[in-house]
């Protein structure tokens, strides 16, 4: 893959929560990788409203997770937006070698000066998901994406929770508490023993049990 040339904000621009984003909504990108044959699915706070089915609280981006090998068809079928990498809180270009470093890719629009997508490039061996935060948590696609009615791909929401469980930041806490009433058993059970292998102690293991 060729260095793209022109890579806005400069390379080496800071990331952080200051960062301009225009996200698009979920709806609006499930329209845009209609073609897309790969598995992909919303995450992070978008996919537990997606799971309750209705928007909460704000959302200042929008990540969605993809097979690492896949990447290009969602490259391709956002031609209108430049992608590059980001790692340890800087842009980087989309070259081989930054790509295999890192997961994050942001797509910048250049016409609106904004961030649109942040693209998760996931590891996985198969039909099976591999869990970035601990590569012991190895699950079928099939139990990693679940769909809306209108048959929009969302990350269990236990998953999510998964990830949260490290940072603990405010809107963590909240998403665990609303979420948790509307988990099922097997989703609890789940959640409870992926915290048990991957955060073991984790406060949100009590309210589990």
């Amino acid at each position: 893959m060729n260095e793209i040339s022109t890579v806005l904000p400069p390379e080496g621009a800071p990331v952080d929560e200051n960062a301009p984003w225009l996200p698009l909504h979920p709806e609006q990108l499930a329209e845009l990788l209609s073609g897309v044959a790969a598995p992909w699915y919303v995450a992070a706070g978008w996919a537990l409203d997606l799971h309750r089915g209705e928007q909460t609280r704000p959302h200042h981006d929008l990540e969605i997770g993809v097979p690492r090998p896949a990447f290009g068809q969602i490259a391709a079928a956002l031609p209108q937006y430049v992608f590059h990498v980001v790692e340890q809180g800087r842009v980087l270009p989309l070259t081989e070698a930054a790509l295999a470093q890192t997961f994050q890719t942001w797509a910048w629009d250049p016409l609106d000066s904004g961030y649109r997508v942040d693209v998760f490039r996931e590891a996985h061996e198969g039909d099976l998901w591999i869990c970035r935060r601990d590569e012991r948590v190895r699950l079928p696609y099939a139990d990693v994406v679940r769909h809306t009615p209108s048959g929009l791909p969302y990350l269990a929401p236990e998953l999510v929770l998964l990830f949260k469980a490290k940072g603990r930041r405010p809107k963590d806490e909240a998403d665990f508490a609303g979420i948790l009433p509307l988990l099922t058993a097997a989703e609890r059970a789940t959640l409870r023993e992926l915290l048990d292998l991957v955060h073991p102690g984790h406060e949100w293991i009590a309210a589990l049990d």
